[in-house]
């Protein structure tokens, strides 16, 4: 007999078995007693007997043996448990991931980013919303030390954070990269030099940079610091978009993520300058509140940052850079 043909044979003798009659034998064979199981199954103690009847008849073999007053799992009956058991775990698994796959549709999904990261976030979101439009996603755009503080009170489902990363406890994983490049207005002085600008020629030049505390602002300071190049500063802002009008204004020239700079503002209001040392390579990475298990809408989330979310971002950077 071919494999095929035993497969059909083994369907065709056992097609007739019902969950419910595994259900009742599951249930005797837990209390080892047809009226208990007859008790807990809202069952007359006949209709499980039959029950248990029949399926030992389409098995082929006794189920339960009789000692005394008390019912004992035959050999047979104790390997249809086993099977009984894994049916219904089986069951309960397909009914979780039902569940969750309803939820994929339309749950709910709370996000947290680095201020550089929400001028890439729309791109990114755009293509997963198209894929799943019922999800309803919340956007928190803070600070490093907000976001590890969210982190900590498992505030949200995913983060995404920039560098300096070294002091954090919770597992990172590495997401895609955050140039920092050197901008100015596009008739500004150095933009017509053809060879590289020194840092030192860039450190008298009326840098407008963010505040101490931001991520941007510590990376600038630790590379002039190696450099041992003084860092003198012009203004000193608080927003992206306050130090682009700076610049764009003419006040000088500044330090930014590529993230936060758009195509038509390099067309028509700035130029990046060829500068050593840049762009100066940061690092975005995801995190979420270990030992937390992800739900399955944000572990969808997750693998579509690392891959379809990576190839967004380089594209819209591969285009800004060309």
């Amino acid at each position: 007999m071919t494999m095929l043909s035993q497969s059909h044979a083994i369907v065709k003798r056992f097609k007739s078995i019902t969950l419910h009659q595994l259900q009742v034998f599951e249930a005797t064979a837990r209390h080892g007693s047809f009226t208990r199981a007859a008790q807990e199954l809202y069952l007359t103690q006949p209709t499980v007997s039959i029950q248990v009847k029949q399926l030992s008849k389409v098995v082929g073999l006794p189920l339960f043996k009789q000692i005394g007053r008390q019912i004992h799992l035959t050999e047979a009956g104790q390997e249809l448990l086993t099977i009984s058991r894994e049916i219904f775990k089986q069951l309960e698994n397909l009914e979780s991931k039902i569940s969750d796959l309803k939820d994929l549709r339309s749950g709910q999904l709370k996000l947290a980013v680095v201020a550089t990261a929400k001028y890439i976030m729309p791109h990114i979101l755009q293509s997963f919303c198209q894929q799943y439009p019922q999800v309803n996603i919340s956007l928190t755009v803070a600070p490093q030390n907000q976001l590890l503080e969210r982190l900590h009170n498992k505030r949200d489902d995913l983060y995404i954070l920039g560098d300096p990363l070294e002091k954090i406890n919770t597992p990172l994983y590495p997401f895609v990269d955050n140039p920092l490049v050197v901008i100015a207005r596009s008739d500004h002085p150095l933009a017509q030099q053809k060879q590289p600008i020194s840092l030192q020629t860039l450190s008298q030049s009326s840098l407008i940079l963010h505040e101490p505390n931001s991520l941007t602002r510590k990376a600038v300071e630790r590379l002039f610091h190696y450099h041992n190049i003084p860092l003198r500063l012009q203004l000193e802002l608080g927003s992206n978009e306050a130090i682009k009008e700076a610049v764009s204004l003419g006040l000088g020239v500044s330090i930014l993520s590529l993230h936060t700079i758009n195509l038509n503002e390099l067309k028509n209001s700035f130029t990046l300058l060829k500068v050593e040392q840049f762009p100066l390579e940061q690092k975005w990475a995801i995190a979420y509140s270990e030992p937390t298990a992800l739900s399955l809408l944000s572990e969808t989330f997750f693998e579509f940052l690392q891959q379809e979310g990576k190839q967004i971002i380089q594209k819209v950077n591969q285009a800004k850079l060309t």
